[in-house]
């Protein structure tokens, strides 16, 4: 008795000299899918997304071809074209399940369960668009920015170190290679102003190594700074944004770093959240002596309008 009492009275004991921490820890993430593309909003539970593409075309083209010659009685007619894009969607469905006990006592101790795995099915949910919009999902059959074959590719130039990683690279050298990526880019779209890149993902190591290395020996300010106000697009009075993102690192050819300089503009690149993710359902479950929730949402594939606006550099 003696001895059952003194334990207990320990443990009183214990908990009273406990400082107890009433914030719950969630677990460390980054989500940036919503920085790097446009999502659009609303369309239901369509299982495709579709876009149409126009091209012109006239006789004898536009430069002499539409001249009228003196006396001529007919007139080149202009012809349109218009293509059907398609891309798919799919379906994301999360549960929840909280047993009625765990109910009671959390209305008891002040902490919803059912709170906390809500935000745990947003924590799922966000994680799976970061992978849609990067990467896609290969057993689904879908690509996302980083991925996309129809979008020009190739392998940064080696330095005077002999290597294209930035990492052996002068400042001159990572600033040519970004200039480059711009100019590419630009005249592979037509050298269009509304299509200038004006977007660059980078992988966190690269991104870093901008920001803190000085971009002359006076460390007046780092590549980054002067990169900001000294490129392609900038000078053409584009605002360019210089991002780091996780899903940059190894997905080049051969594994390597891979840098994309895209024009992040709704009619050239967008994803389609078309039912956004909600509380579909709760039911009582006697089976299981548990509330079960359902969730869903509904989302495309990223769907590039314009690939030849964007480039990826390979082996930085």
């Amino acid at each position: 008795m003696d001895a059952n009492g003194l334990a207990t009275g320990q443990a009183f004991l214990e908990s009273e000299l406990e400082k107890r921490d009433n914030l719950i820890k969630t677990p460390l993430t980054s989500f940036t899918y919503g920085r790097d593309i446009t999502v659009r909003v609303g369309g239901g539970w369509d299982e495709f997304v579709s876009s149409f593409s126009v091209s012109y075309g006239i006789p004898n083209g536009s430069d002499e071809g539409v001249i009228a010659a003196p006396g001529s009685n007919g007139i080149p007619l202009l012809q349109a074209n218009f293509d059907k894009d398609v891309y798919r969607t799919h379906v994301v469905n999360i549960g929840t399940s909280v047993k009625w006990v765990d109910v009671q006592r959390g209305n008891a101790t002040g902490r919803n369960l059912d709170r906390y795995l809500t935000e745990g099915v947003r924590l799922v949910y966000d994680k799976h668009m970061n992978s849609n919009v990067y990467t896609g999902f290969s057993g689904y059959g879908t690509t996302g920015l980083l991925n996309n074959a129809n979008v020009a590719a190739y392998t940064a130039d080696n330095g005077a170190g002999g290597y294209p990683a930035w990492s052996t690279k002068t400042a001159a050298e990572i600033l040519y290679d970004i200039n480059k990526a711009l100019t590419t880019a630009h005249a592979n779209a037509g050298n269009d102003p509304e299509a200038l890149a004006n977007h660059i993902l980078i992988p966190w190591a690269q991104f870093g190594l901008l920001a803190t290395t000085p971009v002359s020996a006076a460390g007046s300010e780092s590549i980054l700074d002067y990169l900001m106000n000294n490129n392609y697009a900038a000078k053409q009075g584009e605002k360019v944004f210089v991002g780091g993102c996780t899903a940059c690192a190894g997905i080049g050819t051969g594994s390597t770093d891979r840098m994309m300089v895209y024009c992040n503009k709704e009619k050239y690149v967008a994803v389609d959240e078309l039912s956004p993710l909600s509380r579909a359902m709760t039911t009582q479950n006697a089976a299981t002596f548990s509330y079960d929730t359902a969730y869903a949402a509904n989302v495309s594939e990223v769907e590039f309008f314009a690939p030849e606006t964007a480039v990826y550099v390979d082996g930085i």
